[in-house]
């Protein structure tokens, strides 16, 4: 399942704990993680003002492509900065940010802070964004030119083995064109290459130690670098926490089943505003108009470009963030009122991609990280079980990851993640999360024992944190600030109530007859 940052859609803090008569620097000083005894140092990195980032400054790092082999050739990682803005006395160092994926490209997140209740905390340090190894700006950049994703496709969910084997053929030339685009990349795109990329970066900011923020892919980056590099970690957060042991065929399976509870939430909340989508009272009522509009599709596709698999495509962000619900409730009722217009400018701005560099990034990872079942027939098997209780995401995912079973460079065996030796851990988990279900961060809370665990109780966006929660963000803020966690207790550490369900869009069925000017869709950053 995509789990990169898309720049798409809007959704939509602490206390400093200081003892009496010592500087903000001495206090943290007496804590775990406390920030660096000397103030910064610029390292290696010649930095300069980024041309398409305002106020960002721009750098390149050489990584060896083998990290086995340190002296041979080299490839570069783009990274941009924020500088501190604090008098260097009270100066933290540098955070690392990643965004998920894998495959997302990080160079704006320093941005990200800005108008958050965790910019104060967060100014104290020179926030450093990066795109991985293969990812945007980072040279060689991974691209297949395979078509996997053009519209309109096969339908996800094959009606005879024609269709099947439609699938699987187009699966492995996308796997055979990744192989002619950059062969010599592709054995060396694991968790474990990024982990020591991360090293590299550090040494080259010549900093004795990071901190870092890592959401989704990020948090199993995060994790994998602290059990290769604990004495290198100052403080850890990964947001939207990875399943270890399910990496990543398994941790698959897990989604399909949470997208589906995380659907059944988007249909009842339509049915709750009946009165603005006219879609159905009941969330079984809008569940089954929801796929008699993808049935339609399929005989009929939008715009002459959203068939069933577009449509799943375009809906899948639902089980991502809730903030894009109005608009997708929206796009729904128009389609079944004979308008479908909408709905093409959905998939358009939240499914459409011009080039297939995020899905080939994630596959060289993914599709390396671990061994994948070696048989269709078990893949096969899964999906058709699957598919009967859990049919909003099963077929998407698996032929997602199809290419996976023809992907020319192997499997490698995945490190056994632990948490010897690190300070304070902060993870972050929405229980109903859908892309990485909270079973996850119960894992990780316990694989990393100087954890704390904040749940976002009852809530079911992917990527909590800097998007408006003031209890999530202050707990994030005072981490950052000074290293404070929450108590340790049994089960989650700390709980927090979710943000406030969407309101509708205020179009009422009437005025849908008459083709009302449809909205404008924000721009938020969703975590995938």
């Amino acid at each position: 399942m995509r789990k990169t940052v898309a720049a798409l859609v809007a959704a939509g803090a602490g206390l400093c704990l200081l003892l009496p008569g010592l500087p903000a620097s001495a206090a943290a000083d007496r804590k775990p993680g406390g920030p660096p005894a000397t103030g910064p140092t610029t390292g290696t990195v010649r930095w300069e003002p980024c041309t398409d980032l305002e106020g960002l400054d721009c750098a390149t790092v050489s990584v060896p492509l083998d990290h086995r082999r340190p002296t041979g050739e080299k490839i570069k990682i783009a990274l941009t900065r924020k500088r501190h803005t604090v008098p260097d006395h009270r100066y933290q160092g540098v955070l690392l940010l990643n965004p998920g994926g894998p495959g997302g490209s990080g160079r704006t997140m320093p941005q990200w802070f800005e108008g958050t209740p965790v910019e104060e905390a967060a100014s104290a340090y020179d926030l450093i964004g990066f795109d991985p190894r293969g990812v945007g700006a980072s040279e060689p950049r991974l691209e297949c030119g395979s078509g996997y994703n053009d519209p309109t496709r096969p339908d996800y969910v094959p009606a005879n083995p024609a269709e099947e084997q439609a699938w699987l053929n187009r699966a492995k030339d996308f796997a055979r064109k990744c192989a002619q685009a950059l062969p010599r990349l592709l054995p060396h795109m694991t968790t474990v290459d990024h982990a020591h990329d991360l090293e590299a970066i550090r040494k080259a900011l010549g900093v004795e130690k990071i901190n870092f923020l890592g959401y989704s892919w990020g948090t199993y980056l995060g994790a994998t670098y602290a059990t290769l590099y604990p004495h290198r970690v100052r403080r850890l957060v990964l947001d939207s926490v990875v399943r270890p042991s399910g990496v990543w065929y398994a941790n698959n399976l897990d989604q399909n089943r949470a997208f589906e509870v995380r659907a059944k939430d988007f249909f009842a909340w339509i049915a709750r505003h009946d009165a603005a989508y006219g879609l159905g009272a009941t969330a079984a009522d809008v569940e089954r108009r929801y796929y008699e509009l993808r049935a339609a599709m399929k005989t009929s596709p939008a715009g002459g470009l959203v068939g069933p698999s577009e449509y799943d495509d375009t809906f899948l962000v639902a089980g991502y963030t809730n903030s894009l619900w109005p608009y997708l409730a929206l796009g729904l009722s128009l389609a079944a009122n004979g308008d479908d217009s909408f709905l093409v400018t959905l998939y358009e701005a939240l499914a459409h991609s011009e080039d297939d560099s995020d899905h080939a990034l994630y596959l060289a990872t993914e599709c390396t990280d671990n061994r994948w079942p070696a048989s269709w027939n078990v893949w096969r098997r899964d999906a058709i079980a699957l598919h009967r209780t859990a049919p909003f995401a099963t077929w998407p995912n698996t032929w997602f990851n199809a290419p996976c079973l023809f992907w020319p460079a192997k499997g490698k065996t995945p490190p056994r993640i632990t948490g010897h030796g690190l300070p304070p851990v902060l993870l972050f988990q929405s229980t109903k999360d859908a892309a990485t279900p909270y079973s996850g961060a119960v894992e990780m809370h316990r694989l990393l024992p100087s954890s704390r665990l904040i749940v976002e109780d009852g809530g079911g966006n992917h990527g909590i944190t800097l998007f408006g929660n003031e209890c999530i963000d202050g707990h994030l803020a005072a981490y950052l600030r000074d290293g404070t966690v929450p108590p340790n207790r049994p089960g989650p550490d700390a709980l927090c109530a979710p943000l406030p369900e969407p309101e509708p869009l205020s179009v009422s069925v009437a005025a849908r007859s008459a083709k009302p000017a449809t909205p404008e869709i924000p721009e938020v950053r969703i975590r995938r």
